[in-house]
């Protein structure tokens, strides 16, 4: 809505409490506690619950959708195939998968459409979602992985910044100007990577000179395992993204 590629009062939020719905009504949203009148009343559904909590928000619509919604859920580990066995047959369907980003419109996003949702379908909602960030559209199969990267990916960046900035505070820098020049480093890092297309291993040898400052810090770098203990990171998130999956 703060892009304006939604209009807030086209928005129809439903939570069981008022007290899920306040933040809705201060952006100007309409808002009920009847989910069968959202979907009686718009044909995009976005479904943002619990997973544990979505097959009974589904099987309470289910009797009110048609192949003319086109529904959405965030429910992280809920299957497309899990969502086509809860509604009714020929449902249009789509997963997403955001990250905490989302929040300040710089989100990294995937996305993936069931057996009956188009192109058509998955355009609209990627156009919709690039308002948050950016949106690419994956196989199923890569969910799990988008929450190993991008998901706990958010907290493994931060633990990398802490890391750098102490070791800044360690060598006499203010702890506090430290931390700021470590975030500017990494949001400036992230644009060079996005808006040249870089590969990373080009621009970490641009930096390096031979015999320089880069190349030492690299060599300790290796010499902690941190290439591999990211690598390790992503597949342990991973690995546990597919254990809740299946529960």
């Amino acid at each position: 809505m703060s892009n304006r590629k939604v209009e807030a009062q086209h928005v129809l939020a439903s939570a069981p409490t008022d007290r899920n719905l306040c933040r809705f009504r201060a952006l100007g949203c309409q808002t009920t506690h009847s989910n069968q009148e959202v979907l009686r009343s718009c044909l995009l559904i976005i479904f943002a619950t619990k997973p544990h909590v979505l097959p009974a928000v589904l099987a309470e619509v289910a009797p009110v959708v048609t192949t003319e919604h086109i529904l959405v859920s965030v429910a992280a580990g809920v299957s497309l195939s899990t969502l086509e066995e809860l509604l009714p047959p020929n449902s249009r369907v789509l997963r997403v998968s955001p990250n905490l980003p989302c929040v300040i419109q710089e989100g990294a996003m995937v996305m993936a459409r069931g057996r009956h949702a188009g192109s058509s379908e998955a355009k609209l909602l990627q156009d919709l979602l690039e308002a948050c960030g950016q949106c690419e559209e994956v196989p199923e199969a890569h969910m799990d992985i988008h929450t190993g990267l991008s998901g706990s990916g958010v907290a493994f960046v931060c633990t990398f910044s802490e890391a750098l900035a102490e070791g800044a505070i360690k060598m006499g820098m203010p702890s506090s100007l430290a931390h700021r020049i470590t975030a500017q480093t990494l949001l400036g890092t992230a644009k060079m990577l996005l808006q040249e297309g870089q590969h990373p291993a080009q621009l970490r040898t641009d930096v390096c000179t031979p015999g320089g400052t880069t190349i030492y810090g690299l060599h300790a770098l290796e010499q902690g395992g941190l290439r591999a203990a990211a690598m390790s990171a992503v597949e342990a998130a991973t690995n546990r993204a597919k254990e809740l999956s299946r529960k």
